[in-house]
């Protein structure tokens, strides 16, 4: 690598593909991308329109019919975060490297970014939640269902649960996700209900965290999810809830002022919104051990 040599559309395309591969959060399952052309730096806007339903009135005949006007509800997209990353790369490192640096620069540069949008998007995702669609604090049983001590319940019995909430908001049942945390994961397991489903396999277990598939819904685990005093938030939905855009606006490569090497540096810009906080529901989870039953008489 050499600034001479250096072109940004391959950077960037070799930053983008481990960065997308990872997202687990911002994957097309869980957020709509469909903006992501249409910003250009921090600060952008991006204006996301929906048609309001049209009213349905009873037909009588011989009578005139009433026309309303379409209208359009607007939620507004703000690109209002932006990570950078800068690298150095030593001339002598270059000679005496025994392969390129380019492979392992742009996996570690994707893989950062990575993690620094999935943190934010989970977060995001979990900021905008109907009161109707959030359970609340439960206390899991991290074993077999038959050992849930009393206040206790099963990780798969809180999908469910889920389940009715984006039921009871009419969300479509096409395309719904869970996404968990490891803990939760692990419950899970322990329940022959979640493991014989996960047994039947399903073509889209290729998707970026998917673990398998239950009550309608795509299974999928991050360490990034919302977590409080070692509570896991399981955050459920559709894509259509969640808008999410990005852009690795400015790749560049310029020589080291202060040393004999090339400096790579690259500005990525992202914004997200939840734009139908009636598509997500959200869970707390209190993963623990079972609890062992109340000695006799006490």
């Amino acid at each position: 690598m050499s600034v001479a040599s250096f072109i940004p559309e391959i950077w960037n395309a070799a930053i983008k593909e481990p960065y997308e591969k990872a997202l687990v959060f911002g994957q097309p399952s869980v957020a709509s991308n469909a903006w992501l052309g249409q910003i250009t730096g921090v600060g952008d806007t991006v204006n996301i329109s929906r048609l309001t339903a049209p009213t349905v009135r009873d037909y009588v005949r011989g009578e005139g019919i009433t026309v309303e006007q379409v209208n359009t509800a607007t939620t507004k997209l703000t690109i209002d975060q932006g990570k950078y990353f800068a690298f150095s790369v030593n001339d002598v490192d270059k000679v005496q490297a025994a392969g390129d640096f380019q492979g392992p620069a742009t996996n570690a540069a994707g893989v950062s970014l990575r993690d620094a949008v999935d943190q934010y998007l989970s977060q995001k995702l979990a900021s905008n939640v109907l009161a109707a669609n959030k359970l609340g604090t439960i206390k899991v049983v991290n074993d077999r269902p038959e050992l849930a001590g009393d206040g206790q319940t099963t990780a798969f019995k809180v999908l469910v649960q889920l389940s009715n909430r984006l039921d009871k908001q009419s969300v479509p049942t096409s395309g719904r996700y869970v996404i968990v945390g490891p803990n939760t994961y692990s419950a899970l397991l322990m329940d022959e209900r979640f493991t014989r489903v996960d047994a039947s396999g399903d073509a889209n277990g290729l998707r970026n965290g998917i673990v398998g598939r239950a009550i309608g819904f795509d299974v999928l685990v991050s360490n990034n999810i919302q977590s409080t005093a070692g509570r896991e938030l399981a955050t459920a939905g559709v894509a259509d809830a969640f808008a999410f855009a990005s852009q690795l606006v400015e790749t560049e490569a310029l020589r080291d002022p202060a040393d004999f090497g090339d400096i790579v540096r690259g500005l990525h810009v992202f914004g997200a919104e939840v734009t139908r906080p009636e598509g997500i529901a959200t869970a707390d989870l209190d993963i623990t051990d079972p609890v062992a039953p109340a000695p006799a008489g006490a």
